[in-house]
């Protein structure tokens, strides 16, 4: 959620795990999603909440994982200049570290639910936290772009089961009555991290260097693995076989990781009039198609496609996925502007980001609890205006914008993330049968996480594009012979610099000048599509009050 904003891809909702699963039905594969963790759950009467200093440090030892793993997805957003530098590429080719994170941990996201009855909810989450060490190692280690894509490729796929998972266990380890205190807890370490991604990894990459942003989750995730195996081995889930749906597991890795691949390359290639954009478009026009046909026809399908035939489902999940993806896009622009064209250090670009999370502190567990009192359209509206707000003043900045001009759009974001998620993930879910909720939440989450990829390369490919119409149309002034370029020159001279001095300068403002104007328009168009986002949500039906589903999926989500 911010990078802090990346706030939420940041910041990954978590999947609503509730503490009395309900197996699906004959037919219904017991694989479709991330929070089918539950069905391998043993019966509460089995398994007695923890009390005292068990609970406590089991607490903690979660929240640790959780915490490291949220972090990860926002500490690196002001770290991008620094990375690509060092290894010798573009900025905007240093969004890969982000992308890939984001699609490898979505295209993990439906196999949590069949891996934990494979090998235990327990089990699991601990061997996850290790791989997610192990993958953060190489990362800091990796020495080309190509290998530290690859190492986040694995840190992502190994993060899919850790936030679920840690949600499922920390709902087991309190009694029915504190479960919305535990909740409560859980979520304010998903809103917390994320406001520290930024400034930690600021702080980082000025004073250290860039890779010990991912060198710092070593002693965290040992830490936390060997808490929760000291705390949760006794408390080991049942585990059985189950069939997996390899097909359509591989139609999604060719579908999904085509089209990211594409959207990443196609603005280094001049996009489809390159041989190597246009094969990857196709696979993934293929992947994706082949997907849907084969999901739609499968007994044991990895996720459940026929959810979008219930209309809150389909209203809510666009909304969330369009969104999300707007807003990460532009959580990942502004430090790339602030520290390319600004000149912002990382610390001080996290500075500016982090803000976003005060407001959502606040006001989160309010929208929390009066979801069940006011219509989630409401809320979602109201977030969909203050976003259309926020991105409509960073439209009016300018190269001359200070500190405080840009961080008050920043703090004001953060009512926009608290009137988001719950006020969405409570529509989108309140017309699901309770044994399809699991599968339903993973399928949305699933979506919006490959959206936040998605948002993040159209961003950026967008903001290249517009600088470069902005920058030849400036430059077309200045050839002319007047207006404020020709007479800048013409003022530079006069001072005594050579004409090629004058001219090197000229060409820095004019590059500033022109990707801030670009930046401007993204932010312009992000704030026109939220407030056409408002008349999809008005779709969908209201939810009815004490019934909805959704309300408790709800309750941990951010």
């Amino acid at each position: 959620m911010g990078a802090s904003a990346r706030m939420h891809e940041e910041l990954p909702a978590p999947q609503p795990v509730g503490p009395h699963p309900c197996p699906p039905p004959k037919g219904e594969g017991a694989i479709t999603t991330a929070t089918t963790v539950t069905s391998a759950q043993t019966p509460p009467a089995e398994q007695q909440p923890l009390s005292g200093s068990a609970r406590a440090w089991g607490t903690l030892a979660l929240s640790a994982a959780t915490f490291m793993n949220v972090l990860d997805t926002s500490i690196a957003n002001v770290s991008l200049p620094a990375i690509a530098g060092d290894l010798g590429v573009s900025p905007n080719q240093g969004t890969w570290v982000i992308t890939s994170f984001a699609v490898a941990n979505a295209i993990s996201v439906p196999l949590t639910g069949w891996l934990a009855q494979r090998f235990g909810q327990v089990r699991l989450f601990v061997i996850s936290v290790l791989l997610f060490v192990t993958a953060s190692f190489l990362c800091g280690l990796a020495p080309s772009m190509p290998l530290l894509i690859a190492a986040r490729v694995v840190q992502g796929f190994v993060a899919g089961p850790m936030i679920p998972l840690s949600q499922a266990l920390l709902l087991s380890s309190y009694p029915k009555a504190l479960a919305g205190l535990a909740m409560a807890m859980w979520s304010m370490t998903t809103l917390i991290a994320p406001v520290m991604g930024p400034l930690l990894g600021g702080w980082i990459t000025d004073n250290i260097s860039w890779p010990w942003i991912f060198y710092i989750n070593i002693p965290v995730g040992i830490v936390a693995a060997i808490g929760t195996m000291a705390i949760y081995a006794q408390r080991e889930t049942a585990t059985r076989k189950l069939p997996i749906d390899a097909t359509g597991l591989a139609l999604m890795v060719i579908g999904v990781g085509s089209l990211q691949i594409m959207l990443d390359i196609g603005k280094e290639h001049d996009w489809f009039s390159t041989p190597m954009v246009i094969g990857f478009a196709a696979a993934a026009v293929f992947g994706l198609v082949a997907f849907v046909i084969w999901e739609l026809a499968e007994e044991h399908p990895i996720v459940d496609l026929s959810l979008f035939k219930i209309r809150n489902f389909w209203a809510g999940t666009i909304a969330t996925a369009v969104g999300y993806g707007i807003f990460f896009g532009n959580v990942v622009l502004l430090p790339l502007w602030l520290q390319q064209y600004m000149g912002y250090t990382a610390t001080s670009a996290g500075m500016l980001m982090a803000p976003v999370g005060f407001l959502a502190m606040i006001l989160s567990p309010i929208v929390g609890k009066s979801i069940g009192k006011v219509d989630p359209r409401r809320y979602a509206t109201v977030a969909f205006f203050v976003f259309a707000l926020v991105l409509w003043l960073r439209s009016l900045f300018a190269t001359t914008a200070d500190f405080t001009t840009i961080m008050i759009p920043t703090i004001v974001q953060g009512a926009a993330v608290a009137f988001f998620f719950v006020p969405l993930v409570t529509l989108t879910l309140s017309e699901i049968p309770a044994h399809r909720v699991p599968a339903a939440s993973g399928l949305t989450n699933f979506v919006r996480i490959t959206a936040g990829a998605v948002g993040t390369s159209v961003t950026t490919t967008l903001w290249e594009r517009r600088a470069t119409l902005a920058h030849a149309n400036l430059i077309e002034h200045l050839h002319a012979g007047n207006g404020p370029l020709a007479d800048a020159l013409h003022t530079l001279q006069a001072l005594g610099l050579t004409p090629e001095q004058a001219l090197a300068q000229i060409e820095r403002l004019v590059t500033q000048q022109a990707f801030t104007l670009a930046a401007n328009d993204v932010n312009w168009a992000s704030a026109l599509l939220f407030l056409l986002l408002v008349p999809l949500v008005w779709l969908a039906d209201a939810p009815k009050r004490g019934t909805s589903s959704g309300s408790a999926a709800a309750a941990g989500a951010h």
